[in-house]
């Protein structure tokens, strides 16, 4: 080959070994409609670390931006360009609860639900100096002081807000709701004395009860776990069915990408995912962190989803829970 057309040859061919290069090309962004130091957060730093180590170390980073119940940074995740640098971590009940209540800034079909990673589920809890101590304790407190137990939230809307309307309905009791700007401000509200009962999910609870304690030496101790059975890695924490309130609730966290983003991107990222899930390394961290891995792919993980929004669409015709 001449010099000539080897010069033409590169010319040509150069352009289109860019244009097919494997994602990311630049530096990859998840945003976190919620403050740093939750269950959510740890998601997607550990997320975040094991993604960059599997696509090739061009960085991949976590930026917080929370508020409004995660609208502001879902929102920004659904306006990013459709180039696969922005991801969002799209956590139910908020990504499902904000557009039925209110004209949100963004929509649960302006994403491409990539997969789900971690299925959370919820929890209260009492200082550990609480007169309260078990789920059936907190249920009588409700019953005889109708309104004036307080529970603390990451938001209206959020996981732990739909999780007390829900036992509120099955055990025909009512608390008073106050919502915070993340689960580590309701841990601190909680401790702080400031409320009688913190909602958080599973993760999060073990972490801030493993946290120390505050200036009077109260601690954190959970009631009980709305999962269908016991935790394998906290066995001595009880269900809500064991106390006779069938209730079972938490958050999936999943990972989307703005709706136009290319089918070859997204094949890119998912390609990477599946990497980052069969990396025993990844799967001993998320375990370490008390995160229960469920990843659920594509086609299924958008059906989970749907179902999901068509039962909190049921709620809110009985039970709107931003009023």
């Amino acid at each position: 080959m001449s010099i000539r057309l080897l010069v033409l040859f590169l010319f040509v061919a150069l352009p289109l070994a860019t244009a097919n290069a494997a994602w990311p090309e630049r530096p990859v962004q998840i945003i976190v409609p919620f403050a740093a130091g939750g269950g959510t957060d740890v998601t997607a730093r550990l997320l975040a670390r094991f993604l960059d180590k599997h696509t090739g170390g061009r960085g991949v980073v976590v930026v917080n931006r929370p508020g409004a119940g995660g609208e502001i940074g879902m929102a920004a995740g659904a306006d990013a360009a459709p180039d696969g640098t922005v991801l969002t971590i799209l956590n139910t009940p908020n990504v499902l609860t904000i557009p039925i209540e209110r004209a949100a800034r963004f929509r649960l079909d302006r994403f491409v639900p990539l997969a789900n990673l971690v299925d959370d589920p919820g929890t209260l809890s009492v200082r550990s100096d609480s007169p309260i101590g078990s789920v059936q304790a907190l249920v009588e407190a409700m019953r005889a002081r109708p309104g004036m137990v307080t529970y603390g939230t990451a938001g209206v809307g959020s996981a732990g807000h739909i999780a007390m309307l829900l036992l509120g309905s099955v055990a025909g009791v009512t608390a008073e709701h106050i919502p915070y700007n993340g689960s580590s401000a309701v841990a601190t509200a909680l401790l702080g004395g400031h409320i009688t009962v913190a909602t958080a999910n599973f993760g999060e609870a073990i972490g801030f009860a493993q946290g120390g304690t505050d200036a009077s030496g109260a601690r954190w101790r959970i009631l009980g776990v709305m999962a269908p059975e016991r935790m394998a890695s906290h066995p001595d924490i009880p269900t809500f069915a064991e106390a006779g309130f069938p209730v079972q609730t938490g958050s999936l966290r999943g990972l989307g990408a703005p709706r136009a983003t290319p089918p070859e991107i997204v094949a890119e990222i998912m390609h990477a995912l599946d990497a980052v899930m069969a990396d025993p390394e990844y799967r001993a961290a998320m375990e370490a962190a008390t995160q229960a891995i469920r990843y659920v792919k594509g086609d299924e993980y958008a059906q989970l989803l749907g179902g999901m929004d068509a039962q909190l669409r049921a709620l809110w015709a009985t039970t709107p829970w931003n009023r």
